[in-house]
């Protein structure tokens, strides 16, 4: 460790010069980071629907029909010339309208209206036209579309959502850092003591985000989630530990005077300290690594990445970076605008057993009902301040919902298949059935052309293509799910079922399993580290309680107000408040396990209170304000819960931590000092202050 501080006092310029060109580089590298924007990517490569669909890739070299084009002021002549434009557009690798399905040399009046109605509005000469658009190319797509459709067009369905992503994410963050950052120096400038310091602040965790997201180019793609959340969630959980450093130095150049032998043992007092508590942030991100949905993987290792880039920028960066401007940090210095004073504690204090008594009437009901509200496992609702939102209103309302399934069933039995297609026909919400047997009829395979053909025959297996009048997920979509895949298993041994639907409904399955392993794996991993921080059996189930109470609170509120919960934001804020939480809970324990050996059980929590509400304070309120960014900043519905989550879910647990945890230390302080190796609790406590 002495080698350590010498090293970095010493070298202080050559350690600046190393962090800034390190961040310089990883800019630059994050332009070679690319981004996936399809969530269905991260299911486990044996999930019914991601097998189903590499198979189609591979027996037809496209995949499900994954866009609505809808088009205004045709006629239909012009419509089926468009059609045939919208195949020549680049990343379109199939295009499917009316004439797929009937033949219209015949009158639109003689037609099936309800089979006229899914693909052409005669009043208005409105076409909507199911397209399929290649995976990777979903912008150069739908803006080759758009062009192409000019202001009478609208583009809606998945590959147009991804489009949306890809143009708005990065501006989102941006746009979100920059409400962030000037929340957090206000947050900052009123709680420290320094014009300068937040400066340094942000300049140190700054660096390690740009680190840790240059160094994502070794794996060559992210997620959008994690695009999203990974640089506002450690710019703000990471924050307090470059407070704290910065606040051991001041108090160490009042004792020794010199700034560099002040520096080197900040650093030493620092270490540790700082350590344990990245450490149970750490774990708490590290269980999303055990996800089965990998886009859980993808998040943790981002996040755990980035906490340990964080610890190693404030114990080596910041260090060098302060002593450097230590003048200016003098001549910047003001008074703590913000300073609660020794009032607080007792007041506090006095509320302990309400708030108590309401967490325990509370908890029961919110643990139960957090895990009842109703569910969404995709993207959610499109927002209507986007282009792509509006145009899915528009469609909707013009020829309501679709969503396409495709199923792939072994080739050769064209009864069966016959059967199977007027089986899918019966399926409620079913609106139509497009297969070789069914639509082509009884023409010979030999007097089509082949371009029809292969619409639905490859070399082994056939192609059925169903649309339904469902949203792509929720009880009816799944249902649907349900009834096509027991349908096929009838007639085939082996059947596959794609779609969003499809993929949705495999989400569903795998997210909602993974729920119990990595709770169970996120506490368990901090019951240990507390176990070891704290030697004490009784305070890991007490700090644990209260961060999970404030989780359970947070999570219910969607089933109370009855609103659906995005379930990757449901999955993640389990582990993510619970990580980045838990440290308030810590903070407030060690001081009053300190103060416990020289006062009684009353008069230590006081002061403890005193001592480390504007700490506590100052690092909620910057958790707080990231979350409320991306739930306010971002468009994509999964983003911006989990913000408002994040947000909501840090404000109850500081308020967990300063009202129901110094109740519960106070109660079973008997108990503690027993279960705690060398508590070194007071003993000749009076009897006043026993029996208060």
């Amino acid at each position: 460790m002495d080698g350590l501080t010498r090293g970095i006092t010493r070298h202080k310029r050559i350690v600046i010069a190393v962090f800034l060109v390190m961040a310089i580089v990883s800019a630059v590298l994050i332009l070679g980071v690319s981004v996936n924007y399809d969530l269905t990517d991260y299911l486990p490569a044996d999930a019914e629907s991601t097998v189903a669909l590499d198979l189609m890739y591979s027996e037809f070299g496209s995949g499900v029909p994954n866009t609505r084009v809808m088009v205004r002021n045709l006629t239909l002549t012009q419509a089926v010339q468009l059609k045939d434009e919208l195949a020549a557009c680049p990343g379109v690798s199939g295009v499917m309208w009316l004439d797929d399905v009937a033949d219209l040399n015949t009158p639109v009046e003689l037609m099936d209206s309800a089979t006229v109605e899914q693909y052409w509005h005669e009043d208005g000469g409105i076409a909507l036209y199911n397209v399929t658009i290649d995976e990777g190319r979903e912008s150069e797509a739908v803006a080759a579309i758009y062009e192409l459709t000019g202001e009478d067009g609208a583009i809606a369905g998945n590959a147009a959502s991804t489009a949306s992503m890809q143009n708005l994410v990065v501006s989102e963050v941006v746009g979100a850092a920059c409400i962030l950052v000037p929340i957090i120096v206000i947050i900052l400038l009123l709680t420290t003591t320094s014009w300068i310091s937040p400066v340094l602040f942000l300049l140190t965790i700054g660096v390690a985000v740009i680190i840790n997201m240059g160094t994502n180019v070794v794996f060559g793609e992210i997620s959008f989630v994690t695009q999203s959340v990974s640089p506002i969630m450690q710019l703000a959980v990471s924050l307090d530990y470059a407070i704290f450093l910065l606040n051991s130095f001041g108090r160490h150049r009042e004792e020794v005077g010199d700034s560099t032998e002040a520096m080197r043992l900040a650093i030493r007092e620092s270490f540790s300290s700082i350590a344990a508590s990245a450490a149970t942030t750490l774990f708490g991100f590290l269980a999303l690594m055990f996800m089965r949905f990998e886009i859980g993987a993808d998040l943790g290792l981002n996040l755990v990445k980035g906490i340990v880039l964080s610890y190693v920028s404030v114990m080596v960066f910041l260090p060098a970076l302060a002593l450097s401007c230590v003048r200016l940090l003098d001549k910047t210095s003001h008074r703590q605008f913000i300073h609660t004073g020794k009032w607080l504690g007792k007041a506090l204090v006095k509320v302990r057993i309400p708030a108590l008594i309401l967490v325990l009437i509370a908890v029961v009901p919110c643990y139960l009902a957090q895990s009842r509200a109703d569910f969404l496992y995709g993207n959610g609702a499109p927002d209507t301040r986007t282009d792509y939102g509006r145009d899915t209103v528009a469609i909707n309302e013009e020829f309501g919902e679709s969503n396409a399934l495709v199923v792939l069933v072994p080739r050769g039995d064209q009864g069966a298949e016959t059967q199977l297609a007027a089986d899918f026909a019966n399926i409620d919400h079913v609106t139509s059935v497009l297969s070789y047997a069914g639509t082509v009829g009884a023409v010979p395979e030999g007097f089509l052309d082949e371009s029809i053909v292969s619409q639905f025959y490859s070399e082994d297996y056939a192609r059925i293509i169903l649309y339904t009048d469902t949203s792509e997920e929720g009880d009816e979509a799944f249902a649907v799910v349900e009834q096509v895949r027991a349908a096929a298993d009838k007639y085939y041994d082996e059947s596959w079922v794609c779609g969003q639907s499809a993929n949705l409904y495999d989400m569903r399955d795998v997210v909602t399993a993974d729920t119990s392993t990595v709770n169970f794996i996120a506490i368990g991993f901090i019951f240990l580290t507390l176990l070891v921080t704290f030697k004490s059996l009784t305070l890991p189930v007490i700090l644990l309680f209260c961060i999970e109470a404030a989780i359970w609170i947070n999570l219910s509120i969607p089933y109370f107000t009855d609103q659906p919960l995005v379930y990757i934001g449901y999955l993640v804020i389990n582990t993510v408040q619970l990580g980045a939480t838990i440290d308030y809970a810590i903070l407030m324990t060690n001081g009053y396990m300190a103060n416990r050996k020289t006062m009684g059980k009353r008069e230590a929590v006081i002061a403890t209170l005193n001592t480390n509400f504007e700490s506590v304070l100052t690092s909620g309120l910057i958790l707080t304000a990231a979350g409320m960014c991306l739930g306010l900043e971002s468009s994509l519905e999964v983003v911006a819960e989990l913000g408002i989550l994040l947000a909501r879910g840090t404000v109850l647990s500081m308020a967990m931590v300063v009202m129901a945890l110094p109740a519960l230390l106070i109660l079973f302080d008997p108990l503690t000092d027993k279960l705690t190796w060398k508590s070194g609790f007071l003993k000749a406590a009076t009897k006043e202050v026993q029996t208060k």
